[in-house]
């Protein structure tokens, strides 16, 4: 864990409880205290030691007290304890039996190691007061005093192990103390998410998108609480509370929801929709971490590197690849005090990494962290991006993954942006949305799809939803349609980044779209993208990335427009989504040097 810049082991190390030696190519870690070592590389052994050090420098127990891997008597041979605190110097009275997992277990290997520890620390012979199962930031203890029978797993839950032999203080976390929640690195992040949506999966009683989406509001709470004022000392609301069960931990956490979605409409309208004990179990994996103060880079890389997994496959088609999206941003470089929309924004990143460019910039003129330096970047994500989304799932991580970022959810609208203008209006309240309303879009909007007439009649709105004698068309291409609407979004001298199928540019009978491109903008780009380009996402289409301009009233095309093409064989990663060479940042060097002077690339 990264507590702090020293953890609880490197100073049981400094102070020689524990030592750490290399034999071959293994490193072994040695309990001074009780002259017990074990294979320190065992993924089990790290977080148990980390957790043994936490046991003497905040619980406050003696190293001599510690025992380690323990047999439980009259139970099977091969039946240890890993960690035991005990009462006594001559380890005979356990006060508190822990088992120590890695950090990624799944939920059914937790359960199980629960019914280990309660097995070992409830057994007549090694009665003990508590047990508890650390997983990495996940934890459960249990109080198993003479109260409470030895059976019981929900009314006797704690929120952390006494110190010191003491009581069970009622809440673990508390802002401004040493058991204060605390910011992760991107490694714990994603090992966290992973865990959170695993266990709202579960199995396949979601879809991986409806499992999100319900890790979104639990999230949403989770930062609102975070964020709400509270004093030195004050405990935060969304933790584990003692002796709470699964039920009425649920209602409170439930209830924290509704408040923080009557204040914010916008982000959420429907409720909480999983079981009370799914529900404990992803606030234990959450509560210790500090998602408001990890860094933003931090969250954006892990959220991302998530995603990238979640939406392979059946989901490959609501996620563009970072490299084209960080290429497309750079293509066309947005300004502050541009209206920015992606029409098919899937989760969202080509917004965010506009919203990055903008944050990046603010640090060239404010010094972060000050009033004026979150202003400059806050006010652009909460009044200049906007996106819409068909699906509604999808719509939901997409406001997630704008949360995370520190704004800009509100803005996100859950309809199909072909659809009419009044009906795109009911979906957000900070824009109305009209024609000639945007300064730049950014889009990789659906391929190979059709619009249907008999079940969308706004076909007919559509000057490419029509036969060249005027006729509604039976069926259209949602690709084909898109570049009309993002025409009619766009203000005149208005930009575009869109990735297009390559038939879009090279088909016969797509002739009449791309007059329609050559009437309606200016090409300043096309950039061919390999073959492989979306191969790891699940799509095999092969695609461009052009570059356009919309043309100003009564405009006429001229004959010596210059268009910059260029083909990277290599754009950051290959088919199976390993990284490799990344050509994308050669062609934009080559792209700005095109716009200062075209002809040299015509010579």
């Amino acid at each position: 864990m990264t507590n702090s810049a020293q953890t609880y082991l490197d100073r049981a190390l400094r102070d020689k409880y524990a030592e750490l030696s290399t034999k071959g190519d293994k490193q072994r870690i040695t309990y001074i205290a009780v002259n017990h070592s074990e294979i320190y590389d065992d993924p089990e052994e790290k977080v148990r030691a980390e957790f043994w050090a936490e046991l003497i420098y905040k619980y406050g127990y003696e190293p001599a007290r510690i025992g380690l891997e323990v047999t439980v008597p009259d139970r099977t041979p091969s039946d240890r304890a890993d960690v035991v605190v005990f009462h006594d110097d001559d380890r005979k009275r356990p006060f508190a039996v822990i088992e120590c997992k890695r950090d990624n277990i799944t939920d059914a290997e937790f359960e199980q190691a629960v019914e280990q520890a309660c097995g070992n620390g409830a057994w007549a012979k090694l009665r003990a007061a508590y047990v508890g199962v650390v997983a990495g930031y996940t934890r459960r203890f249990l109080d198993f005093s003479n109260k409470y029978p030895a059976l019981e797993r929900e009314e006797n839950i704690i929120a952390d192990l006494p110190e010191q032999y003491g009581q069970p203080e009622e809440f673990r976390f508390h802002k401004g103390t040493e058991n204060d929640i605390q910011p992760v690195s991107k490694e714990e992040l994603i090992t966290v998410i992973n865990k959170c949506h695993q266990t709202l999966w579960g199995g396949g009683q979601l879809s991986p998108p409806a499992a999100f989406g319900e890790l979104s509001k639990i999230i949403f709470v989770k930062i609102s609480d975070e964020m709400k004022p509270r004093k030195q000392g004050e405990p935060y609301d969304f933790q584990i509370k003692t002796y709470e069960s699964s039920q009425r931990l649920a209602a409170r956490i439930r209830q924290l929801y509704e408040e923080q979605k009557n204040k914010d409409p916008n982000v959420f309208q429907d409720t909480i929709n999983i079981d009370d004990t799914v529900l404990r179990t992803v606030v234990s994996h959450l509560e210790g971490i500090n998602l408001s103060e990890t860094d933003l880079d931090t969250k954006g890389v892990a959220f991302e590197q998530f995603m990238d997994g979640f939406f392979k496959g059946d989901f490959g088609q609501y996620f563009t690849p970072r490299e084209i999206i960080d290429f497309a941003v750079q293509l066309a470089d947005p300004k502050r005090d541009e209206y920015i929309l992606d029409p098919a924004c899937g989760s969202g990143g080509f917004l965010l990494y506009a919203l990055d460019k903008i944050r990046r910039e603010a640090g060239q003129y404010y010094t972060p962290d000050t009033r004026r330096h979150y202003a400059y970047w806050h006010d652009f994500a909460q009044n200049r991006l906007f996106g819409l989304e068909i699906n509604g799932e999808i719509a939901r991580v997409a406001k997630m993954n704008m949360i995370i970022h520190d704004d800009g959810h509100s803005n996100i609208g859950g309809t199909d942006a072909l659809s009419p203008l009044e009906r795109i209006r009911q979906t957000t309240t900070n824009l109305d949305f009209k024609e000639e309303a945007f300064d730049l879009i950014l889009t990789n909007p659906p391929f190979g799809a059709y619009v249907r007439h008999t079940e969308n009649p706004y076909l007919s709105n559509y000057e490419l939803g029509k036969t060249s004698t005027g006729s509604t068309r039976t069926r259209q291409k949602t690709e084909i349609l898109y570049l009309e609407r993002i025409w009619r979004f766009l203000k005149p001298d208005g930009r575009a980044v869109v990735v297009v199928p390559d038939g879009l540019l090279t088909n016969s009978s797509l002739q009449y779209v791309r007059d329609f491109i050559l009437e309606r903008f200016q090409v300043l780009a096309v950039v061919s993208l390999p073959q492989t380009a979306f191969n790891h996402y699940g799509a095999g289409v092969k695609a461009s990335v052009i570059y356009i301009r919309k043309r100003r009233p009564n405009e006429v095309p001229k004959d010596d427009e210059a268009i910059f093409m260029a083909a990277p064989e290599k754009i950051g990663y290959d088919a199976t989504g390993h990284k490799c060479e990344n050509q994308f940042p050669e062609v934009i060097e080559q792209f700005r040097a095109f716009q200062e002077d075209p002809d040299p690339f015509f010579v």
